[in-house]
């Protein structure tokens, strides 16, 4: 009697829809970010960049009125930069690196959210060459009060 070399077709076929199904264990994606900036800004673009390298989708919207978005965000005055974004129900003021917003979108902290206030030199988006200043990446807690997240 001879054997045949056939694979059952149920076993190939659940073989198969298990190959090319998404693996549950699999790290949850990234949420989009919406990062509002002026049409001309250069460093904004470059923070994009890095965002996106890091794995974020981001949805760029050029404004001319950005006090508009820091006004209805809650970002006091001292902790504004050059643009202003919204991720998770977070607000991300300027160049706050991309591995600190994955820390605040996986801890969710009771929070407005995090600034890098100004545009110092060596934050993503910022790079001039070697040189980096010496900065903090700032919480705002839900009434603006603010606490240091991390430094750099």
């Amino acid at each position: 009697m001879q054997k045949t070399r056939f694979a059952k077709p149920a076993l190939s076929l659940a073989l198969l829809i298990g190959l090319s199904a998404p693996a549950a264990w699999a790290a949850p994606a990234v949420p989009t970010i919406d990062v509002y900036k002026s049409p001309t800004c250069g460093c904004c673009v470059k923070w994009i960049d890095h965002l996106e390298a890091n794995g974020f989708t981001v949805r760029s919207h050029d404004t001319g009125d950005l006090a508009q978005h820091k006004q209805r965000l809650g970002i006091p005055a001292g902790y504004q930069s050059c643009h202003t974004a919204e991720v998770g129900g977070y607000v991300i003021e300027g160049h706050v690196p991309a591995k600190d917003i994955k820390r605040l979108l996986k801890g969710k902290p009771q929070a407005r959210g995090l600034t890098v206030p100004g545009m110092p030199v060596g934050s993503p988006g910022m790079e001039q060459g070697s040189h980096k200043d010496a900065y903090e990446v700032i919480l705002l807690d839900k009434n603006g009060a603010p606490q240091v997240y991390s430094r750099y």
